[in-house]
């Protein structure tokens, strides 16, 4: 009995004791007299009992055939099941039961079954709370950029690192799936993303020398403002970098890590995707744009703050090519590498020749 009718039960008792009249009991319980009189002679009739609401127990007209819940628990437990790291979340379970095997559930419904299968469980980690940072009011005005390192194939393949980039204001998400955390994979997602979206006007990341690194104690005394080779191509498009001296402070993006380590490491299970390229592939095609019709949002303000896509000649020169100048170097990035192997006699000590340099930092010939 609910809490209610357990009030309703105490109060007709203190009526039978003759402790109160039926007036009073209807004054207590909020109801008219003639409802209480009702409830009055359903106590003295059948007792306690009488008091229970008469649906108690019986199934709901709007519950799902046990046909169909039986045959929902034994896909779960065949396709979705697992160590608590391999288990689908009701959520992610409802989404692949309606494109996989045609049955539309709530995902709440689907969660109350395997509670009581104990295909699930409400436990969580409670975690220090933080007050989270206000969402800038652009698309385009800060994008968070970090790398996460996981076993993203499951053994299928190598372990890699997921390049991640998630707009501030929308929560809109790019990635790419490589070897490491390298300025080559950071340039790659920046480069897909800018010719996606423009140029943004800052970038969030953490403090690996990969994207802004402390000054060294020459360069204190020196007063000089220490710029890493990624840091230079990022002035040179026009892009500020903050550092975040915490990963809650880059909070968004650490989110969408656990979101990605969940869905997405199911979902290449699913597709049986054992590479980098299938995995890159599949996230530009698929899983990218789901995942952002899914969890992007609008930004407060509707005006675009990213900078104008650049041309690909610019772009070339920002991330694929180096120029040989006479003196036979190769400018990047504000620095000179020097070609060792060159003839004096040759064309490449008299005009400028370009050469396209691979994503391991290795210049093509």
């Amino acid at each position: 009995m609910s809490s209610h009718e357990l009030e309703r039960v105490e109060v007709m008792g203190r009526v039978s004791s003759g402790e109160l009249k039926v007036r009073d009991a209807a004054v207590m319980l909020e109801l008219s007299y003639r409802q209480a009189k009702r409830l009055w002679r359903q106590y003295r009739e059948v007792g306690s009992q009488g008091l229970k609401h008469g649906n108690a127990g019986r199934r709901s007209n709007r519950s799902k055939p046990l046909k169909l819940r039986r045959r929902v628990l034994h896909l779960i437990r065949k396709k979705y099941s697992g160590s608590e790291a391999e288990r689908f979340g009701p959520t992610l379970a409802a989404e692949h039961l309606a494109e996989e095997d045609g049955i539309v559930l709530d995902h709440e419904t689907l969660r109350l079954w395997m509670l009581a299968e104990g295909l699930w469980s409400r436990t969580r980690k409670r975690k220090k709370h933080c007050q989270r940072r206000e969402r800038k009011a652009h698309f385009g005005e800060l994008v968070q950029l970090d790398g996460s390192f996981h076993d993203w194939l499951e053994g299928r393949g190598p372990r890699g690192c997921l390049m991640d980039m998630v707009d501030d204001a929308t929560s809109r998400s790019h990635a790419h799936l490589g070897k490491e955390e390298t300025i080559w994979a950071a340039a790659g997602v920046l480069r897909s993303w800018i010719q996606k979206y423009g140029v943004p006007r800052a970038l969030y990341t953490d403090w690996k020398n990969v994207y802004k690194r402390k000054a060294t104690p020459g360069e204190q005394l020196r007063g000089e403002v220490p710029v890493t080779q990624f840091g230079r191509m990022c002035q040179k498009l026009g892009i500020r970098i903050l550092a975040a001296s915490s990963p809650q402070a880059k909070g968004r993006v650490e989110r969408n890590h656990g979101t990605h380590q969940d869905r997405l490491i199911k979902k290449l299970r699913r597709k049986k995707i054992a590479s980098y390229e299938a995995a890159n592939q599949y996230l530009e095609s698929e899983y990218l744009p789901e995942h952002n019709r899914r969890f992007a949002g609008v930004a407060a303000k509707p005006e675009d703050y990213h900078g104008r896509k650049p041309r690909a000649c610019e772009l070339m020169r920002f991330f694929d090519w180096r120029l040989s100048a006479p003196s036979a170097t190769i400018g990047w990035c504000v620095m000179r590498v020097v070609i060792c192997n060159f003839s004096r006699n040759s064309d490449t000590m008299d005009r400028q020749s370009a050469k396209p340099w691979s994503a391991n930092g290795r210049m093509e010939t």
